[in-house]
């Protein structure tokens, strides 16, 4: 039987509400194959269990193991060669990402993961090009290579069955495009060889390859309202029931997206999932960003969750999602990284702070503004509960997941800290990456004092850098240059596509009057 001792110099095991959270000084946790079996003092457990292996110097503060919410890729679209445009622009920017080596590529950015504390990611994959052959063997390569790294993973292939790269069926924006254009468009088209029963299908086989598997989970995800046909919503919605497996959809990330909704539905994005019965705890919305009054209460009442992207919204023009009504109305939320947070990297830590002040609304009552406890809660068990791992992570509790993550204090606090500042206030906003010391998952050291224990980072990355220093593709030059052609019949087709003077913001933050 695998025991350990984690010792801390302070210990966060929970957030109990808004403002407070669950402190242990000298605390410790004592895990037995992956599951804590005890919480407390170190005196007191040291003293209980003498012969378990000591993790931590007593230096560390403990926390639970993070959860990235919302995943996608290895390598940022930056370094692919993707700038931060307005979403659906950046749609056709992203035609020119290499061929790249999925197991590699996954490694990449789970090296990151891991380095900022996070034990857990919902990775949701798509754009992968080839038959359902094809699909299902590079899918297996994103999971083997969380596998070999250690961390858990949810792992979901996004359904995308229409409107495959503007909002309009492919054969019709085909068709408005010139002449020199149609083909190339075709050929990018039907790279997508999946038929709608075949994803159906993906989602079997991977389910069935996971069942009993402790660190990957296998889910489901509607890409988006404008991907997924009424078919699609309907047999994902089956699948969900019928397999009690959790669904994970990009909703009204933008306003041109609800728009869509309107011309699609007549109503908001948010109804037309309602028809099909998708609202519930098995559905998490990543964005959420144009969700209207009476949708975030509809949110509330079916226990719906939200994962908060707050980079990545930023970054595409997306808008300013609504997280403080969403609080207001006891919305279960997460945070994701997705592609890459602000500093184009995968860094939980820093991502808590930009969720913290994004938020900061004028006025003086910080109820109505996100709280420490809060985005702790948004980065452990808020994000859990939008996976199929649930509540058995994101807390240190007994019969939890031994999911753990060590900060180095003096990395926090040195060389002074006023001694009254609250712990998960300096946490919150002093931690770096540089200060995680010790990552585990599942019990098992993952990473400590920089290095990785299951894989050779400084090998993997150099694996990736020389298959990526071949000469690019006859397909890859093509893309590049269909990707530049395109974006201009991109801008016109979205030309006065949304109407601003019907928004009505949440927040005012500033004033023109």
């Amino acid at each position: 039987m695998a025991t350990s001792l984690i010792r801390s110099r302070r210990m966060i095991t929970r957030t109990l509400d808004h403002d407070r959270w669950e402190e242990i000084a000298d605390g410790a946790v004592l895990q037995k194959d992956g599951i804590i079996a005890a919480v407390g003092t170190y005196a007191d457990l040291h003293a209980r269990y003498p012969d378990a292996p000591v993790i931590g110097s007593g230096r560390e503060i403990l926390l639970p193991g993070f959860v990235n919410g919302h995943h996608h890729v290895g390598l940022t679209p930056v370094q692919l060669g993707s700038p931060d445009m307005p979403l659906e622009l950046w749609f056709v920017t992203r035609m020119v990402a290499r061929n790249l080596n999925l197991y590699l590529d996954t490694l990449y950015s789970a090296f990151e993961m891991v380095g900022s504390g996070i034990t857990t990611v919902q990775h949701i994959h798509g754009w992968m090009p080839g038959s359902l052959q094809e699909v299902e063997a590079r899918s297996n390569e994103v999971l083997r290579a969380y596998r070999d790294i250690g961390m858990r993973v949810s792992y979901c292939f996004a359904v995308r069955d229409q409107n495959r790269l503007v909002y309009q069926a492919d054969m019709d924006f085909v068709a408005s495009l010139p002449a020199p254009l149609q083909d190339p468009m075709k050929r990018w088209f039907e790279r997508f060889q999946m038929s709608l029963e075949d994803n159906f299908s993906l989602f079997r086989s991977l389910h069935s390859g996971q069942e009993g598997a402790s660190r990957a989970k296998i889910q489901l995800a509607p890409a988006n309202l404008h991907w997924c046909s009424d078919a699609a919503l309907e047999g994902l919605a089956g699948l969900s029931e019928s397999y009690d497996v959790p669904m994970h959809m990009h909703l009204v990330e933008t306003a041109y997206q609800k728009a869509y909704a309107e011309k699609r539905g007549g109503g908001t994005a948010l109804e037309y999932l309602d028809r099909f019965g998708m609202l519930g705890s098995r559905l998490t919305l990543g964005h959420g960003v144009w969700l209207n009054e009476a949708d975030i209460d509809r949110v509330a009442a079916t226990g719906t969750c939200i994962c908060h992207n707050c980079s990545s919204n930023f970054r595409l023009r997306s808008g300013v999602a609504a997280l403080n009504r969403f609080e207001a109305k006891g919305v279960n939320t997460a945070i994701g990284l997705d592609e890459a947070g602000i500093n184009d990297d995968r860094d939980m830590l820093q991502e808590m702070r930009l969720v913290l002040r994004a938020h900061r609304v004028p006025g003086m009552d910080e109820a109505e503004v996100p709280s420490m406890a809060q985005v702790l809660r948004m980065a452990t068990i808020g994000g859990a509960r939008t996976t199929p791992y649930g509540d058995t992570l994101g807390t240190i509790e007994v019969g939890k997941g031994a999911d753990l993550v060590l900060l180095d204090w003096d990395q926090i606090a040195y060389p002074y800290l006023d001694p009254e500042t609250p712990l998960l206030d300096a946490v919150i906003q002093r931690a770096k990456t540089g200060g995680v010391t010790t990552v585990l998952c599942e019990g098992e050291v993952l990473y400590a004092d920089g290095r990785f224990t299951r894989v050779d980072r400084d090998a993997a990355l150099k694996a990736l850098h020389d298959d990526l220093s071949r000469a690019l593709s006859d397909d890859e030059v093509e893309r590049r240059q269909l990707s530049k052609a395109l974006l201009p019949h991109a801008k016109r087709f979205y030309a006065d596509y949304i109407d601003p003077s019907r928004h009505e913001p949440f927040y005012r933050p500033s004033s023109r009057v």
